[in-house]
C-alpha cells in the first residue's frame, strides 16, 4: 500500500502537474545563460553518425535490417545514435544536475519552503530531463532526415519514442542519484551507461552475439529503444513495439516511486 501511495503521489494530474511546472519553468531560466551546455549535448551523436555511420558506412556497405533486408549502414547507425542521445541527455540531467542541487545547491530545501512537494520536485525534474532529451532527438531527427537517412513516413512517432526512453532513463537515474553519496559514486552510472552504448546493438546487429548474451540484451532497457525507434525509422513496424513501450512505460513509473518515497526520507527528515 504504501508503494501505491507513493506512486499516486507523484502522478501528472491537476494541481500537482501545475506545480511541477513551475520547477520546469525554474530550469528554462537558469538555463537561458547556460544554453550552450544543452546543445553540446547534441553534437556527440551527430559526430558519431557523420564519422563512423558516413565515414566507416563507406567501407562496411549494407547491414541487414529489421526485416532481413539489406540497408546503408548509416541508416542502421542513426536510430541507434537518436536512442543514445536522449539517453544521454536524461542521464546528464537527472544524475549530476540533480546531485549538485540535492546536495549542495540546495535547491530542493528552497522549493519545499513553498507548496510544491517532494512529489512536484520528483515530476518536475524528471519531466525537465526528458524536455533536454526530446530536444536531442528533435534535432537528431531533423538531421537524419537531411541526410537522406529515413524510409517511412513511421520517423514522425522516432521523437515520442524517444521522449518515452528519456522518460525511463530520467526516472531509474534520479532515483539511483537518491542514492549517491559522493561525487565518486557516479562512476557506477559510467559503468551502467558505456556498455549500453557499445552493446545495444548501435553499431552492429546483436546477432554478433551468443545466445545467453545476446538474450540478455535484450532484456537492457537501451535496446529496447534503439529496437523501437529502429523499426520506426526504418519503416518495419508490428505489435512486438508494443512490448518495448510497456518495458519503458514500466520502468519509467518504478524510477518515478522509488524518487518520490527517497525525496520524502531525504528532505522531510
Amino acid at each position: 500500500m504504501t508503494q501505491l501511495a507513493a506512486a499516486w503521489r507523484v502522478l501528472p494530474t491537476g494541481l500537482g502537474t501545475r506545480r511541477a511546472l513551475l520547477l520546469i519553468e525554474r530550469n528554462v531560466y537558469v538555463y537561458r545563460t547556460g544554453w550552450i551546455v544543452i546543445l553540446s549535448g547534441f553534437f556527440e551523436p551527430l559526430f558519431y553518425l557523420l564519422s563512423i555511420g558516413l565515414g566507416i558506412g563507406g567501407i562496411v556497405g549494407d547491414m541487414t535490417g529489421p526485416d532481413g533486408s539489406p540497408i546503408p549502414y548509416a541508416l542502421f547507425v542513426a536510430p541507434a545514435l537518436l536512442a543514445s542521445a536522449s539517453m544521454n541527455g536524461a542521464i546528464a540531467e537527472s544524475t549530476f544536475n540533480v546531485f549538485f542541487k540535492l546536495n549542495y545547491q540546495k535547491t530542493y530545501d528552497a522549493v519545499l519552503a513553498t507548496p510544491l512537494g517532494t512529489g512536484d520536485v520528483a515530476l518536475g525534474e524528471i519531466g525537465w530531463a526528458v524536455i533536454r532529451a526530446t530536444l536531442y532527438a528533435l534535432g537528431f531527427v531533423v538531421v537524419i532526415v537531411a541526410l537522406g537517412l529515413v524510409r517511412s513516413p513511421w520517423v514522425l512517432l522516432a521523437v515520442p519514442a524517444a521522449t518515452l526512453l528519456a522518460f525511463a532513463f530520467a526516472a531509474v537515474g534520479m532515483a539511483a542519484t537518491t542514492f549517491m553519496r559522493s561525487w565518486q559514486d557516479f562512476d557506477l552510472i559510467q559503468l551502467v551507461v558505456l556498455p549500453l552504448f557499445l552493446f545495444s546493438g548501435t553499431f552492429y546487429p546483436i546477432s554478433a552475439y551468443p545466445d545467453g548474451l545476446r538474450l540478455l540484451i535484450q532484456l537492457t532497457p537501451l535496446w529496447q529503444g534503439v529496437d523501437m525507434i529502429r523499426a520506426l525509422v526504418t519503416g518495419v513496424v508490428d505489435a512486438g513495439i508494443l512490448w518495448h513501450v510497456a518495458y519503458l512505460s514500466a520502468m519509467g513509473l518504478f524510477g518515478l516511486t522509488i524518487v518520490a518515497r527517497r525525496l520524502d526520507r531525504l528532505l522531510l527528515k
